[in-house]
């Protein structure tokens, strides 16, 4: 069903409540999604993105209520991987000829994605499209996360049409950001934000200053995932440009996996150092083999400093925590200390791995981090909390 958002632009997507996966196994979605497609009626009819393959008849169906197919002049295809531009050929079945108006790179993808020769419009930043009353102004954004994103503005609306910058993954009926809890939007646009355009984040901040810089006055952001921002829609452009700047918070992260409790309890012990050295600072103990993945993430990009441990198997670590520093690695995260730790029982190598693959990521380095052998006893565990105090003290 339509959702009516002024008097020229319609919601016209689909709120995914079931939705516990995304992109493939690599984002844990415990909120659902949207896919959002919009629908501009000027003197001419323009539809921006479309939604994910799955609901692609669906969706046309649906778009068939509302409109007949034949009276959209044109598709703006903002970001093409298959989440927005799923139903493009269901779609295209029905109106073959219509101009796609997109990137010169995200033709390309199109094109790789479907395999047709479909009418292709290449845009750049700066150049626009008439429709009436209003103009359509694109704004390329590539890495934003992927190379053919691109922004679309919409004058006299004064709409920012966002793809993949400032969403989340939210199922809500009701659209609005006002109208949302907002502990959970703000929780699911961090870990949004920390998983998916961390890496990006230089991009992120040139973007948005470049955005600004144009004086283009912002009555709504319309991404293409999650809530549309309608009360101070300026609320998450700050946020951006305030994660996109090494962010981190009066946060430690200690987050280990453990064959028979050692690095467990070797854990706990440097968090209790920690909070003895400075009470103030939050700590989050996460064992990495019982959390999701994505959620830790989110803890180490909130992070000014993170603990990985694990017990040391076959000469190396625990898939787990492997698995793991190769998300870290390709996060990029700036800005952040770290050290390792672990038990082992007679070669004990995992503690130098991880520190390695830590510096490697990006991370200041402490210390040359703390290995016990075999099960911790009183002496050890207080080394442990010795060792929280002074890893909490170099910070």
């Amino acid at each position: 069903m339509a959702k009516k958002l002024t008097e020229k632009v319609a919601w016209v997507g689909k709120v995914d409540w079931e939705l516990k996966r995304f992109h493939g196994d690599e984002y844990s979605v415990d909120k659902g999604s949207s896919y959002n497609s919009y629908l501009v009626r000027d003197e001419k009819t323009v539809l921006i993105d479309t939604v994910w393959q799955p609901f692609d008849k669906e969706f046309v169906a649906r778009l068939k209520q509302e409109i007949d197919l034949k009276q959209i002049d044109y598709i703006v295809a903002n970001h093409n991987e298959i989440d927005h531009s799923g139903a493009l050929p269901e779609l295209m079945r029905e109106i073959p000829g219509t101009p796609i108006y997109c990137t010169a790179t995200g033709e390309k993808i199109i094109r790789g994605h479907f395999h047709q020769d479909w009418n292709f419009v290449n845009v750049k930043t700066g150049d626009t499209l008439d429709i009436g009353q209003s103009k359509l102004v694109f704004v390329e954004a590539p890495m934003l996360h992927w190379p053919d994103s691109m922004m679309t503005y919409m004058t006299g609306e004064n709409i920012l049409f966002s793809n993949d910058a400032f969403g989340q993954h939210f199922a809500t009926e009701t659209l609005y950001n006002d109208t949302a809890d907002q502990a959970e939007l703000y929780e699911e646009a961090i870990k949004y934000y920390a998983n998916i355009l961390t890496p990006f984040s230089n991009f992120v901040t040139k973007k948005i200053q470049e955005v600004l810089a144009l004086n283009l006055p912002v009555s709504m952001i319309c991404p293409s995932h999650g809530v549309i921002w309608k009360e101070n829609p300026a609320q998450i452009i700050e946020h951006y440009l305030k994660w996109a700047d090494s962010y981190r918070e009066n946060q430690i992260t200690i987050v280990y996996d453990t064959m028979w409790e050692s690095t467990r309890k070797m854990a706990e012990g440097i968090a209790e150092g920690i909070n003895i050295a400075d009470p103030t600072v939050k700590i989050k103990l996460i064992n990495s083999a019982k959390t999701d993945k994505n959620d830790v993430i989110t803890q180490i990009f909130r992070s000014k400093a993170v603990l990985v441990g694990s017990s040391t198997i076959n000469n190396g670590i625990l898939h787990s925590v492997s698995g793991l520093l190769e998300m870290i690695k390709g996060m990029k995260f700036k800005g952040k200390k770290g050290s390792a730790f672990g038990s082992y029982g007679w070669s004990g190598e995992g503690v130098k791995q991880i520190t390695k693959f830590l510096d490697e990521s990006g991370f200041d380095i402490v210390n040359d981090g703390q290995r016990l052998l075999w099960v911790p006893d009183e002496a050890a565990y207080a080394s442990c909390v010795e060792y929280g105090k002074k890893f909490s003290e170099a910070l």
